[in-house]
């Protein structure tokens, strides 16, 4: 598994705050910063295991929200 050399930054505020979008837009983010497959896979098993504002947690784990 690779993770990204350092978090990526990744817009949400005024974007579309559907569940799948935010997952979409951080997957896409962690790719273009060199993780891999399963790094990203990881990220969305775990974004997807709870509610909501599980979601958002686990995305700040990943990246950097603004």
């Amino acid at each position: 598994m690779k993770a990204p050399a350092e978090k990526p930054d990744v817009e949400l505020v005024g974007q579309d705050g559907n569940a799948f979008a935010i997952i979409g837009r951080v997957s896409k983010a962690l790719y273009n910063e060199g993780a891999d497959k399963e790094y990203i896979n990881k990220y969305q098993e775990e974004a997807m295991s709870g509610d909501y504002d599980e979601l958002l947690i686990t995305t700040m784990k990943y990246v950097n929200v603004f």
